[in-house]
């Protein structure tokens, strides 16, 4: 038969149910034969070429309709009794993933999870949540995860996996053969109850706790210190002096989410409160933490500890108490040590390192400070992070000795992110037994016999304890996708019990919980109750009596009083905002999530100091080769130490979905053993020039100031004498325009960004794209500009270039009631609505871009390719049943429309939130009420950075913070009237210092 086509497209698909002979065969033949460039048939006249192609036009379409695929709506014939379609359900849980917690909420409609939100009802997390917390939601739909359980890379069954280890683990037991069962820290006390239990079925099974990036020296040195083994709570919200070395605590350091509220908390500004806390980072490599910091000293690992002890000796001779002979302290850390004492029981010291040394001097300088008990409490502890390093050092020791027969490996990764992988790896070949209970495959997954797959962490049923009393319940929003099991049904099935998770955690929260409270008459009530909350916190009195002893701390500084800083390059690995571990590298949100201060994305790379950098004589995208072993792109970072250089771990998978493979390189070799703990540190490495180029996604270069007063700031001392300092000239436009200022009877919403609270994580961005269906593009199209993100976070440096200030804005659109782009739209697919809000029409863009062009804030984004296969036609059948199993789609937010490529699109002040917000008020038959709708960046947000609202409402608290004298919009002299406004940056420092 003879193919018949409309595009090329078309004419090159493999399947053809049609032929010539379905329409008359003269004018067919004909017109493929003007298609086709034949002589003869051109010499048809022009109105029967036309003729013809409207017959064809005609044709073409039947033919469309006829290959399109059937879309089946099945109706509830048996409604669930709590969904209603069209409305969303909120199911209150927990996000786990290793040590990284949050108590949320899963947003689901139809039976499918969305969106993830944070528990307001949290005193950990305070509803917020972080940008891993907030692209998790896309792990649940990966369909690289294990589908079913194997044996021997061979499917089988639950009861033939069972049937098996099950025997197995009875002859090892017999044998008395040692096994080890190898998990992250568990902080769920069930989990914990079960895992014992295990080990009561089977003596011969060790528990060993993994956690890839360690915090073992501050659990030792608190043993060691204070006679408590964990970590301490910290409260940056009662400190008012900050000193952190090298401890990012709004990245990557034990919980960023909990510690953004609390820091943020504490530098608000307003008109009843204009005290600020005071924050001094020293570092090497400028993190998210030095960035936000009033004063930021650059210094080399080896140059830290000597400097902590100093400070320590000072605050010492302070007290009039015995010191130590040390070299002479700097006129920084004296005066250092003197504002900490104006401080005492309201300062907070931190070290980052995983040093056991270090640890001790920030403990005995916090004792002396009179802190505990206030800004950190050894009593409450953090439960998150409670693995030994040397526990894994003895591991892999025994496993290369031949003493462990079998390993047990849940949902850590050792064969990638151990610093002795390799070595491992071939420890793991070499056994006869091993099971892997993980969620997808991974490095380590793919070397063991047996593989039982675990649930996601939304089809789970858990409880956790990640503080010391503070107790939530982890739910989950949907049944499991493939035929998986939670990693607790599996001990539990091994050792021969019910399987049913749930009826274990209730029986267990029936006996130990239930009877720490008083408020509900039975379990059943207070089990119901406390799952719809999400979480327990019970009051428990704590007396508090934490007493300091270190029998070695005359040695201790001793041998630091001989230390000196190393002549050579010293290495830092550090974990990225975005990816942290790794773990998550196969999500795409996360692997385009820009790195906050150097913008790049889709990669790890080498960051160098200016100063560095010229004299090895590189540019950014240079390749350089580390110790010969491997080799990395550059990026000059201003605020990098000179002579340090930082590389982030986390990439560099190969066993990995599509998304994460071998993107980057792994970093993992570089991490050292020394004393007792794993070290992030490697002095003396070399650098060599390659002459190679690597070309980096970076997307600040797409966006710049030009000179204009974008970002606004000032000092404290500035601010208190003047409310408006930094922001003197605000308002001068107000009258330049020609047109009359809109007026807006019902609402008018607009948005206000505190400069002061926002620190730059990123959360907003991904919210943003999970809420609003934000595609996502990859490194190419990143490179020629063409990111998707509906909001974007431009970083600022100002200063020098060794060591500068550091700006965060986020920025989308404006909303302008003077909107350039609807004034260029020829076909207005771009208008304002009765709201104040700045509409896009999609189906009524053509694509022209004219309104992007007249954007000054440059926030329109335009879809070149069908990114999210909106107007994807299947070709066949196979492309049909690929279309409906196509689990990403699930994620996919039914309230936003799909965009298809050609359209223009931008940020909608989340329009359907508001839409559902006054229809609720409406049912209730009351106004909106300040605070009942939040746009998705808004309910992200941990550091609460983002405040929406009516700006009719007088009494809202978006009016109060427009008013502030601080408030600011964005190129104002262009008279464009944003809704979307700005508060001035404030650093808590003194004015004529930098």
């Amino acid at each position: 038969m003879k193919k018949h086509w409309k595009s090329l497209a078309e004419r090159n698909t493999k399947s053809d149910t049609h032929s010539k002979n379905d329409i008359p065969k003269g004018n067919l033949e004909q017109l493929l034969d003007i298609f086709d460039g034949d002589q003869s048939a051109s010499k048809s006249n022009r109105r029967d070429f036309l003729k013809l192609c409207g017959y064809s036009l005609a044709i073409s379409t039947v033919l469309a309709s006829c290959e399109n695929s059937v879309q089946k709506a099945i109706p509830y014939l048996i409604k669930p009794e709590e969904i209603t379609p069209g409305k969303a359900n909120y199911y209150a849980s927990s996000y786990v993933n290793g040590s990284d917690y949050c108590s949320i909420l899963i947003k689901t409609r139809e039976g499918r999870p969305i969106k993830i939100e944070g528990n307001d009802l949290s005193v950990v997390s305070h509803g917020g949540t972080s940008a891993r917390v907030q692209a998790s939601i896309l792990g649940l739909y990966d369909t690289n995860r294990y589908k079913f359980p194997k044996i021997e890379d061979t499917k089988a069954s639950w009861e033939e996996l069972d049937q098996e280890i099950r025997k197995t683990l009875e002859a090892f037991k017999n044998s008395n053969e040692k096994l080890v069962l190898l998990t992250p820290s568990i902080y769920s006390p069930s989990s914990r109850q079960i895992i014992k239990a295990f080990q009561q079925a089977y003596p011969n099974i060790d528990w060993i706790q993994y956690d890839s990036s360690s915090s073992s020296a501050m659990i030792q040195a608190n043993e060691m210190c204070f006679d408590k083994t964990g970590i301490s709570e910290y409260r940056f919200d009662n400190a008012d002096l900050i000193v952190s070395f090298d401890a990012d605590f709004l990245g990557n350091w034990l919980d960023s989410v909990e510690h953004i509220r609390q820091y943020s908390k504490k530098r608000k500004l307003s008109d009843a409160n204009t005290s600020m806390s005071r924050h001094i980072q020293y570092e090497s490599r400028l993190s998210l933490t030095g960035s936000n910091a009033d004063y930021r000293i650059t210094v080399k690992p080896s140059e830290q500890a000597l400097l902590m002890a100093q400070l320590y000796n000072e605050i010492l001779i302070l007290k009039d108490k015995d010191n130590y002979q040390l070299t002479d302290s700097s006129e920084d850390i004296k005066e250092l040590a003197k504002e900490l004492w104006k401080n005492k029981g309201k300062s907070l010291v931190l070290a980052g390192e995983n040093d056991i040394d270090k640890q001790v001097l920030v403990n005995a300088i916090n004792f002396e400070l009179e802190n505990y008990g206030i800004t950190l409490r050894v009593d409450k502890q953090l439960k998150t992070k409670q693995a030994k390093d040397e526990d894994m050092e003895d591991l892999l020791s025994d496993m290369k000795s031949g003493k462990v027969k079998g390993l047990l490996c849940y949902d850590v990764n050792p064969v990638f992110d151990y610093y002795k992988g390799s070595e491992l790896a071939q420890a793991i070949k070499k056994l006869p037994f091993s099971v892997a209970l993980s969620k997808e495959p991974n490095e380590t997954s793919d070397l063991f016999n047996y593989i039982a797959p675990d649930n996601h962490y939304l089809e789970s049923w858990n409880d956790l304890e990640p503080r010391t009393s503070r107790y939530s319940l982890m739910q989950p929003g949907i049944r499991p996708l493939f035929d998986t099991r939670q990693f607790q049904s599996s001990l539990l099935a091994w050792m021969g019990k019910e399987t049913d998770y749930l009826k274990y955690i209730q029986n267990y929260w029936e006996q130990n919980m239930y009877p720490l409270q008083a408020a509900y008459p039975n379990f059943i009530s207070f089990w119901q109750h406390t799952l719809q909350k999400g979480v327990f916190e019970p009051k428990t009195d704590s007396v508090f009596d934490t007493k300091f002893s270190h029998q070695n701390m005359d040695e201790l500084m001793s041998e630091i009083s001989k230390l000196s800083a190393s002549d050579g390059v010293e290495l830092q690995v550090y974990e990225s905002i975005a990816i942290g571990n790794g773990s998550m590298a196969n999500n795409p949100w996360l692997q385009e999530l820009p790195d906050p201060i150097t913008k790049v994305c889709w990669d790890n790379y080498l960051t160098i100091s200016p100063k560095q950098a010229a004299e090895l004589d590189l540019e950014t995208g240079d390749v350089v080769e580390l110790n010969s072993k491997a080799k990395f792109p550059v990026y000059i970072l201003p605020g990098q130490a000179n002579n340090t250089i930082a590389i982030a771990s986390g990439y560099g998978r190969t066993v990995c979905g599509v998304v994460g493979k071998n993107v980057g390189v792994n970093v993992a070799e570089w991490i050292s053993f020394s004393g007792q703990t794993r070290q992030n540190i490697t002095g003396n490495v070399k650098l060599q020039k390659t002459g190679e180029k690597y070309e980096l996604a970076m997307t600040q270069t797409h966006h710049s100031m030009e000179g204009r007063a974008i970002v606004k700031e000032a000092t404290l001392s500035e601010y208190l004498n003047n409310p408006a300092a930094g922001n003197e000239v605000d308002h001068e436009f107000d009258n330049a325009g020609i047109y009359e200022k809109p007026n807006f009877p019902d609402h008018h919403w607009g948005l206000v960004v505190d400069l002061n609270s926002c620190v730059g994580c990123g959360a907003c961005s991904v919210a943003c794209q999970s809420e609003n269906n934000v595609p996502v593009v990859g490194k190419k199209e990143v490179i020629r500009a063409h990111e998707m993100s509906w909001i974007r976070i431009d970083r600022y440096f100002s200063g020098n270039e060794d060591n500068p200030e550091v700006f965060f804005q986020p920025v989308m659109c404006q909303h302008c009631d003077n909107a350039p782009c609807e004034n260029v739209c020829p076909v207005a697919a771009t208008t304002h609505s009765s709201e104040g809000l700045n509409q896009m029409a999609y189906n009524r863009c053509i694509g022209t871009r004219y309104c992007g062009n007249n954007c000054p804030y440059k926030v329109r984004r335009f879809n070149w390719f069908d990114f999210t296969k909106a107007d994807s036609i299947p070709n066949n059948l196979h492309d049909i049943a690929e279309m409906t199993i196509d689990l990403k789609r699930m994620v996919l937010n039914p309230d936003v429309v799909i965009r298809a490529k050609g359209v223009i699109e931008k940020c909608s002040m989340c329009v359907q939130r508001i839409q559902d917000g006054k229809l609720n008020a409406k049912l209730k038959g009351k106004p909106v009420k300040d605070g009942e709708i939040k746009t998705a960046c808004q309910q992200a947000c941990p550091s609460g950075a983002i405040i929406f609202g009516d700006l009719n409402d007088k009494e809202s608290q978006l009016v109060k913070e427009t008013t502030s004298k601080r408030n600011y919009h964005l190129l104002e002299e262009i008279h464009t009237l944003p809704s979307v406004s700005y508060l001035t940056k404030i650093r808590n420092k003194i004015s004529n210092q930098t």
